[in-house]
């Protein structure tokens, strides 16, 4: 079996965008088109399974390659589709990037939007999930057959975990676009790298961010909240004091707000924030001071998930949680977080890189 055809080297065209549509609204130098079937690193990842494969599971190594090409043949698919960079004649309408962003930033119905997205962005989201599973595969594979050290079968748990987070990441650039407390250029922004991200199916300021995330859900399993103060924020702070220096400046900066304390709650504890407003009032009136995680579920009488694990499809499924309790909170104006941990972590970043931009544009006399 020829490599190239295992592990494609994608090529990309650019695309003059000059006659209609102003330069400053996108980074020209983002404009390409082309679905990104497997990034550079990505691709060593797949060269050193196979060498290791080749060595110690030979039999294992044509159903990878069979799962390799059936992603490539999906991005190729999906590729056929019209370029969301590029100005597109559908059938009764003409579509460019400004226009897209125009729907984007102007739409504000409740409910899922998904009949309302480009067929591409529904369409890349399956081939992204389908990549992910290919590469939770290796991860067994490099675990289990591969015989390879434990840091080196990580890195395909870690590209995994990545590439979940830019699943995240569409959820997050939808809710913070719809957020009309946010300034217009900074949602005219999300839903640029939006559009970016339906296109390439990769994000740079997610891949960045991913092991921050990855970092701050790994201190959270080895954490112990006390369920009877339901006091935890302030130990995932002197644990985030440890890490990215973004994050520790996300903390000093975001957590003296209700909302976004609120939200970290959640985050930390595995719980809606009803539930752990009911939680601290039983406690509180049954004098209990301390109780176990797997108490809660008896004292709230019912099923709650508050187990934790190191799964990215658990953290995926939670994140949809608390996505959808802040969407509620928001539609109903009910108390509480109206946006996830995820939401404000990452507006935050967006928010420091924004001003960066502003400051060195200043400082050139722009």
């Amino acid at each position: 079996m020829d490599e190239e055809e295992i592990v494609p080297t994608l090529q990309y065209t650019p695309v003059s965008i000059d006659s209609f549509f102003d330069k400053n609204e996108i980074q020209k130098d983002l404009i390409k088109t082309g679905i990104i079937i497997l990034t550079k690193h990505q691709e060593q990842l797949v060269r050193k399974l196979l060498d290791a494969l080749h060595k110690n599971a030979p039999d294992r190594i044509e159903p990878l390659e069979s799962r390799l090409r059936r992603v490539e043949q999906l991005a190729k698919s999906v590729a056929k589709f019209p370029s969301l960079l590029e100005r597109t004649a559908l059938n009764t309408t003409v579509r460019t990037p400004e226009s897209l962003i125009d729907s984007l930033v102007s739409y504000q119905e409740d409910g899922d939007t998904m009949l309302h997205l480009p067929a591409k962005a529904i369409l890349g989201k399956g081939f992204l999930v389908a990549k992910i599973h290919t590469f939770h595969s290796m991860y067994k594979l490099a675990k289990n057959y591969a015989h390879m050290e434990e840091k080196a079968a990580a890195e395909y748990n870690n590209e995994t975990v990545s590439m979940m987070f830019s699943l995240l990441a569409e959820d997050v650039y939808l809710n913070l676009i719809k957020d009309r407390t946010l300034p217009m250029h900074m949602r005219r922004q999300l839903a640029n790298s939006l559009i970016i991200l339906w296109e390439h199916r990769s994000d740079q300021t997610i891949s960045d961010i991913a092991p921050v995330l990855q970092a701050v859900w790994n201190a959270r399993r080895k954490l112990a909240p006390a369920f009877g103060t339901m006091m935890g924020t302030s130990e995932l702070l002197l644990v985030s004091i440890q890490m990215d220096e973004q994050w520790t400046q996300f903390i000093k900066k975001r957590l003296g707000d209700a909302e976004v304390s609120q939200a970290m709650e959640e985050f930390l504890f595995g719980l809606s924030y009803e539930q752990i407003q009911r939680l601290r009032n039983i406690l509180r009136g049954q004098g209990v001071k301390a109780i176990g995680r797997d108490e809660v579920s008896a004292y709230l009488g019912e099923r709650v998930k508050t187990d934790i694990s190191l799964d990215y499809r658990d953290f995926y499924l939670l994140y949809t949680v608390r996505r959808d309790n802040a969407r509620a909170r928001a539609r109903l104006r009910l108390a509480g977080p109206r946006h996830t941990l995820e939401d404000f972590f990452i507006q935050f970043i967006m928010e420091m890189n924004d001003a960066k931009q502003q400051n060195d544009t200043f400082a050139k006399g722009e």
